[in-house]
């Protein structure tokens, strides 16, 4: 009886049933993929993106409205005078201002009148000085007086041509007026009708300028 051989290829398995098996099983996954892939998974949907916003359209300005015109400010009441009584022109000042508290402008002819009714009043003469208004061609002399006991201050002023400034004294009626007058003279070169001694008072005897005239020059 002759030997049956068993067949090699019989024992092979299948190449058909090798790749179907290959098929079945997944593909394995490194653990970094896979993890990626399950937290992309797993997060929230993104929300979408806002509509651009719509600017609205500029309006033009309100054209101003006109202003209604002020009212004009009505004029500042006249202060009381204290010198009212006085035949003489005072007008009452303010003296946180001037520094007096009623002035008076009047004529070269009436400055001893005037002196001798302060002095009626019980006013006394504090100084006497003078003021050069070259581009007016003036000359001026500022009288200031005061009251001892009823604390006020006046000023008398008088104006006079710079060409020939001269006025009558009042040392008559105020004796001290006497040096106030000189020294006027000696700055001013004013010169006070009827003044007993009209000599230089602070410069020397024999000078013949006088230093506060605005067109003086050294």
């Amino acid at each position: 009886m002759s030997e049956i051989k068993p067949n090699p290829e019989e024992n092979k398995p299948s190449s058909v049933a090798v790749s179907s098996a290959k098929a079945s099983v997944p593909a394995a996954v490194p653990p970094g993929v896979a993890q990626h892939q399950a937290n992309k998974g797993n997060e929230a949907p993104k929300p979408p993106a806002p509509a651009p916003a719509q600017v609205a359209p500029k309006t033009p300005p309100a054209s101003a409205s006109p202003k209604p015109s002020a009212t004009p400010a009505p004029p500042p009441a006249p202060l009381p005078n204290p010198l009212a009584h006085l035949a003489a022109p005072f007008q009452g000042v303010d003296f946180k201002l001037k520094g007096f508290h009623a002035d008076a402008s009047v004529g070269p002819d009436q400055v001893v009148s005037v002196a001798e009714q302060l002095d009626k009043d019980g006013f006394s003469l504090d100084t006497i000085t003078g003021v050069d208004w070259l581009a007016q061609g003036q000359m001026e002399v500022v009288y200031d007086y005061f009251h001892p006991v009823r604390g006020l201050r006046a000023a008398v002023r008088a104006r006079i041509p710079r060409d020939n400034p001269e006025l009558p004294t009042i040392s008559a009626v105020f004796p001290g007026a006497n040096w106030h007058e000189r020294e006027t003279h000696d700055f001013f070169g004013i010169r006070f009708l009827g003044h007993p001694n009209l000599t230089p008072f602070l410069l020397p005897e024999d000078a013949d300028y006088h230093p506060l005239k605005k067109d003086f020059k050294a």
